[in-house]
Parts: C-alpha cells; sequence; structure tokens
C-alpha cells in the first residue's frame, strides 16, 4: 500500500533567518519510517551529517577568534542503530520520532522523504535522492555565520583600525583601493569572504560622494566573492540633513537625498546598516533593511562627568535638538535645560534671536550632532557669554569643521570642544581648545552583537 504523502514543516532557520522550510513527508510504518530516518541522518555505513549546529558562547572581546566552528549535534547511535534493524517495533517508533525531531520534524513515526520517486512498498528511500530537511538547514547559514572580517574604507582608517583591535584583531582585513588616472575608484578584497559575515567601516565624509561611491563597491566586490552577510557602518552618515523637502516655494522640486543614499546601499547589496548619531532617528525608517542606530553620547557624557562641573546647564542650539539636549541632562544628573530659538535663512546660516532658560553664573554646555561651518554654536556661544554664562563647553558627535569652523571654534568663545573620532581630522583642523574622544569601543561593542547575535 502506498504511503500517503502530505506536507510539514522539517525545519526552520536559524536565530535571524526567516520562516521555516516545507518538505513532503510520508506516513509509513514504524520500522521503515526508522529505516528511512537512519538513513537521512546518515547512520549506518555513511558519515554522519551534521543537520543542526549550536551558536558558541561569545569569546572575550580581546580574545576573538575569526572562525570558530560550531558543535555538532547527532541523534544517539544506539537508538537509531537499533530502529534500523527493526527488531523492536516501539523501540523503533520512539528512535524515528526522536530523529525526526533532531531535524526538525513533528509527528511520532513519520520520516521526511524527498518530492519526486516516492516509492510504494514503503520500505525505505531510494538512495538517489538527498533528503529535503538536510537541503533546507543548509540554505539556512546566512544570518547564522560566525565567521567575522572587518574592513576598512579610506575615509577613516585610524577609527577602523582601533575597532579591530577591540574586537580582538591586530588591525582590519587587508583590502586594495586605488585610483585610476581618470578619477576612477577601484576596490578589490585580498582575501576569501566566503560565507563570512562582513563588516565595512566607512565615515561618509567630506569628500562625500567619492566616500559613498567607494563604499558601493566595497558592497559589491563582498557580494560577488559570496559574502554571507554585508554590514555597512557608518560612524558618520552624510546627507543625513537632506532627510525632508524644506522648500515649499519652490514647489519642493529637490531631492530627497537621505533616502535617495539609503536606496543605494540595500541595492548594492548591504543586509545591515549600523549609524552612529544620525541627524535625524526617524531616518532610519528610509532602509527597508535592518539598522541599528547607536549613540556616541556615553563617552561625551563620561568626559563631562571626570571633570566634576560645578552649575551645569545644557543647551540646546535649536528647538530641533531639545530631545538631544533632554536626554544629554537626564545622563548628567538631570541638569537643567536652556533652549537657543534660532531661525535660518538659508543653509549653512543662521541667525540667534533668543534665549530660552537661565544660565547666569554657570557652566553652559552646547550639545548638537554635529559642527560644520560652527556658525550656529559660535553665534550661540557669544549669547550665553552675554547672558551671563561662566564658561561654555561645546560637546558634539560630528567634527565636520568645514570652512571657517576652526576659526570660529577656536576664537576664545568656548573652554573646550569636545568631539568623537567618527570623522578624521587632519592636523590643520586641530587647536588647542579641541578634545577627540574614540567612539571605537562603541562600535566594536555593535558590531560583535550583530556577529553574535545577541541583543543590543
Amino acid at each position: 500500500m502506498a504511503p500517503s504523502l502530505r506536507p510539514q514543516a522539517v525545519c526552520s532557520r536559524g536565530s535571524g533567518g526567516g520562516g521555516g522550510g516545507m518538505a513532503f513527508v510520508a506516513t509509513l510504518p514504524a520500522a521503515a519510517a526508522a529505516a528511512a530516518s537512519a538513513w537521512a541522518t546518515g547512520t549506518g555505513g555513511s558519515p554522519s551529517r551534521r543537520l543542526t549546529a549550536g551558536r558558541p558562547a561569545r569569546a572575550p572581546r580581546w580574545a576573538a577568534v575569526a572562525s570558530r566552528p560550531p558543535p555538532a549535534q547527532t541523534p544517539e547511535p544506539s537508538a537509531v542503530a537499533a530502529a534500523a534493524n527493526g527488531s523492536d517495533a516501539a523501540a523503533a517508533a520512539a528512535a524515528a520520532a526522536a530523529a525526526t525531531s533532531a531535524v526538525g520534524g513533528g509527528a511520532s513515526g513519520v520520516a521526511p522523504l524527498g518530492l519526486a520517486g516516492g516509492g510504494g512498498g514503503g520500505a525505505s528511500l531510494p538512495p538517489e535522492l538527498p533528503p529535503l530537511a538536510g537541503t533546507a538547514l543548509g540554505t539556512s547559514l546566512a544570518f547564522g555565520s560566525h565567521r567575522m572580517r572587518v574592513f576598512s574604507g579610506t575615509s577613516n582608517p585610524d577609527l577602523a583600525n582601533a575597532v579591530a583591535r577591540y574586537l580582538g584583531k591586530p588591525a582590519v582585513n587587508p583590502i586594495l583601493h586605488k585610483k585610476f588616472a581618470d578619477g576612477e575608484t577601484y576596490v578589490r578584497i585580498e582575501e576569501s569572504v566566503r560565507g563570512s559575515n562582513v563588516f565595512l567601516i566607512q565615515s561618509t565624509s567630506n569628500p562625500a560622494n567619492d566616500h559613498y561611491f567607494e563604499l558601493l563597491l566595497m558592497i559589491d566586490a563582498c557580494r560577488r566573492a559570496h559574502a554571507a552577510q554585508v554590514t555597512c557602518v557608518l560612524p558618520y552618515y552624510g546627507y543625513s540633513r537632506a532627510d525632508r523637502l524644506i522648500d515649499p516655494d519652490k514647489r519642493r522640486r529637490e531631492a530627497l537625498t537621505s533616502k535617495l543614499v539609503s536606496n543605494m546601499l540595500t541595492t548594492a547589496g548591504a543586509d545591515r546598516i549600523v549609524l552612529l548619531d544620525i541627524h535625524s532617528p526617524q531616518s532610519c525608517g528610509f532602509f527597508d533593511i535592518p539598522v541599528d542606530h547607536i549613540y556616541g553620547s556615553g563617552v561625551l557624557v563620561d568626559y563631562l562627568r571626570a571633570k566634576n562641573l560645578d552649575d551645569l546647564v545644557i543647551v540646546a542650539p535649536d528647538v530641533g535638538g531639545v530631545a538631544r539636549a533632554r536626554a544629554f541632562a537626564k545622563d548628567l544628573n538631570d541638569a537643567p535645560l536652556a533652549i537657543i530659538d534660532k531661525r535660518r535663512e538659508a543653509h549653512n546660516v543662521a541667525k540667534v534671536l533668543n534665549l530660552v532658560g537661565d544660565v547666569r553664573g554657570k557652566t553652559a554646555v552646547i550639545v548638537d550632532d554635529m559642527i560644520d561651518t560652527g556658525g550656529t554654536i559660535h553665534e550661540g556661544a557669544k549669547m550665553l557669554a552675554a547672558k551671563g554664562a561662566r564658561q561654555v563647553f561645546a560637546v558634539c558627535t560630528h567634527a565636520i569643521f568645514s570652512g571657517p569652523a576652526v576659526e570660529r571654534l577656536s576664537s576664545g568663545a568656548f573652554q573646550e570642544v569636545i568631539v568623537t573620532d567618527s570623522i578624521h581630522l587632519p592636523p590643520e583642523k586641530r587647536f588647542e581648545q579641541l578634545r577627540i574622544l574614540s567612539v571605537a569601543p562603541i562600535i566594536g561593542e555593535t558590531i560583535w552583537r550583530v556577529n553574535d547575535q545577541s541583543s543590543r
């Protein structure tokens, strides 16, 4: 009597993957089912096939290993062998159920079969047909690779190497970048990335267009080299301020560049994005792939705490920065908050109008996500001094420092200008009041958690 076929889920993807796979299974007599399960799991005459792999425990950050083979999980040989001999029907049924459960099956006495050529006698599986369960499990490794590769673009190699050292590597993995005579960019991965979790670290700062295109080439190179997962780590996300249409007088005939860039990264083949202090957190919704948005405020808050400043007041440079300044003030023992009422007349042109809050006799800390030309924060510092602030600090994550920024920031209006190394600053953009803090531990910890599939 021919067995009846019915669909049943026989496996599911690993953590972080998609849904479960489906296969047709046949309801067989207990002995035949046990024999089929023994053949499918590779026992009795052929090497055992590893059908499942547990995620290994996370190694210490300073002793990370690039490749860690996962432990094998196989059914107990004694139970399967007894079932294969068909000596005891009850034992065979129990062993078949255990073997089926090991490959993600469900009901007792049910063995996975191929889709074609099922046969009529119900004695065993045809040896020329591979088990569908093993095939499905073999496709579930895209988000479960335990191998890690970290590559750097040319925008901020110092930060990338610091991140690699945090992860236990002496430096980033080798990659070749060069320019042709006509200005075209060339990228080549110098080692195998097949089946690996690849992390590409690139700050898309000035020149933003060159750095973005270099990142796109890196993504494409990793994809063509069969990387399992490509994660773009952007310590600074260029074009983040072009996140809305703000020119109604021109009938909004302008590009939504932040959304366009997200589309480009996704289309190039990125699987995941890591962003540090994006200008508008809601812009993470532009991506159709997972986004990890992390904050550099931790190192900035720790630095200010260590200075033991008295009578702190946190100042938001505009209304849009109130949420950021409020969170910063909460981390500093719920320091009071002040707001600068600023009106922007044109791009990179701001006019300070008024101050909401009291700063007289206090240490004012202006908190922003980035400093570009420094016009807004410089005008704000002068107004705070006029309102009676004892000293003024400027704090930001991204030190863009375009145009006259260095001249304005070093003019004496600030006691200190505290930034992170999310953007590489050449010697000509550094000055006496500048303090640079590293965000390599924050980025490195995020990379480790993404690779290890652990919670944030």
